[in-house]
This record gives structure tokens, C-alpha cells and sequence, in this order.
């Protein structure tokens, strides 16, 4: 064998050798994927991974989109009270209407009905103890007359919230109060004696308008206040909407 022959059987032997090593030897990758517990592991790990983002947003999604809606509607609600504090017209208007009537009086339980109101429909009785006797002649009762046992004065308060539209001082009546409220109500108090009031002011429920006094039309009843009630420009009788005292 000649030298040229022998370098280049050393040449192949070497050759064979690297090749023989490479094989003998795989990389780490391939040593790690042939591992039967990888892809499981890899599998649990990336369902993990999807079930953390699918609470994320279902948490997101019950949170609210906008946070200062909340804030609008507080302010919105604290803005209505706020109006109905300070005196708002439109706000004293819904709580005006919404009022039921009251005795005209602070106690009502210290006074009586010393004449009812004529009612057209009400019995034989009723149209005899209604009628007012005033210079031989007999009129109708257009209200109530309250006094007390007693005969001494009281104040007579407001039977509902409004504008005090009228103050006069007629020969036969007496001092007169005209309340105007909300929803074409009227309330009058004839009879009376010393004014709390003047013409334009308004007035609260229970608010003190006068005291009781004397006229001309019904002298014989003495101290008394004689109320009235008016809708829609027309007379009704103040028991059927007074409360029972």
C-alpha cells in the first residue's frame, strides 16, 4: 500500500468515527420529546392557561362598562332633593297637590261643629240645623261652623299649603282668608278675628292664618271660624273630606 492509499484510509476511518458519535450521542431536545410525560404535561399546562383567561374575562364582563353612571344617578337624585330643599315651584307644587285636608285648628278633638253644611241631598235634619237665620230671612250653610265648648277664641290654621289670594274685612262676614292651592282648591276662613297674614303670602299646612272670631251673619254662635271649601270654582262640603277627629 502506498502512502496516498494509507491517508486516505486514515481519512475514512476518521470520517466514520465523527459519524459513529453523532448517532451514539442525540441532542437534549430530542432526549426531552421522547419523554412519554411531556405532551401531557405541556397539554394540562395550556388548559390551564385557557381556563385563567376564560374567569378573567367572564369577571371583566360583570364588571360595569362605565363606573360614573352610578355617580350620574346619585348626583341626578341628589339634584331632585336638593330642588325640593330650596324651594323648587315645581317640586312644592307635587307636594302641595298631594296633601289632604286638615282641621282648620291646632286641637281639633277641643272643637265642635256647631253647624254643618247644608247638603242638598241630606236628610230632613240636616237641612234644618244648616239653615242661618239672619234679619228674618233663612239662607243655606255654605261651610262649617267650628267653635269650642267654651266660647273662647283659637287659631285657626291652614287647612292646606298655598297662596294667601285674599284678605278683606266685610261688615256681615267678618274678617275673611282665602288660601289658593294647587289643583283649583280654595279654602276660606270667615269669622275671624286678629290676621296673621297678608295677601300674597304663602303659606305651609298648619301654618297659623288668625284666630277665631265673631261676625254679624252668625252672631249667635260667638267664637267660631266658618270654613269653606271650594273646587273648581264650585262649593263642596268640607266634612266629606276631613279627617274624622
Amino acid at each position: 500500500m502506498n502512502e496516498q492509499d494509507k491517508i486516505k484510509s486514515t481519512h475514512d476511518e476518521s470520517l466514520k468515527n465523527k459519524q459513529g458519535d453523532s448517532g451514539a450521542k442525540p441532542s437534549s431536545w430530542s432526549r426531552l420529546l421522547s419523554k412519554r410525560w411531556v405532551f401531557p404535561a405541556v397539554y394540562t399546562a395550556a388548559a390551564a392557561l385557557i381556563l385563567t383567561l376564560v374567569w378573567v374575562y367572564q369577571d371583566a364582563g360583570q364588571k360595569p362598562l362605565n363606573p360614573d353612571n352610578a355617580a350620574v344617578v346619585s348626583q341626578g337624585e341628589a339634584g331632585s332633593k336638593t330642588g325640593a330643599v330650596n324651594g323648587d315651584p315645581e317640586a312644592l307644587e307635587v307636594v302641595a297637590s298631594a296633601e289632604s285636608l286638615v282641621w282648620p285648628v291646632a286641637s281639633p278633638s277641643e272643637v265642635e261643629v256647631v253647624k254643618p253644611y247644608y247638603d242638598e241631598n241630606g236628610t230632613e235634619e240636616n237641612h234644618i240645623a244648616a239653615m242661618v237665620q239672619y234679619n228674618n230671612t233663612f239662607v243655606t250653610n255654605t261651610g262649617i261652623d267650628i267653635a269650642r265648648e267654651d266660647n273662647k277664641s283659637f287659631d285657626v290654621k291652614a287647612a292646606l299649603s298655598g297662596e294667601v289670594t285674599r284678605v278683606e274685612d266685610v261688615a256681615v262676614l267678618g274678617k275673611v282668608i282665602e288660601v289658593t292651592s294647587p289643583g283649583e282648591l280654595k279654602t276660606v276662613y270667615q269669622s275671624l278675628g286678629e290676621t296673621k297674614v297678608k295677601q300674597g303670602d304663602e303659606v305651609k299646612q298648619g301654618d297659623t292664618l288668625a284666630t277665631a272670631g265673631r261676625n254679624e251673619m252668625e252672631k249667635s254662635l260667638g267664637n267660631h271660624v266658618h270654613f269653606e271649601v271650594h273646587e273648581d270654582g264650585k262649593i263642596v262640603n268640607p266634612s266629606d273630606l276631613l279627617p274624622q277627629r
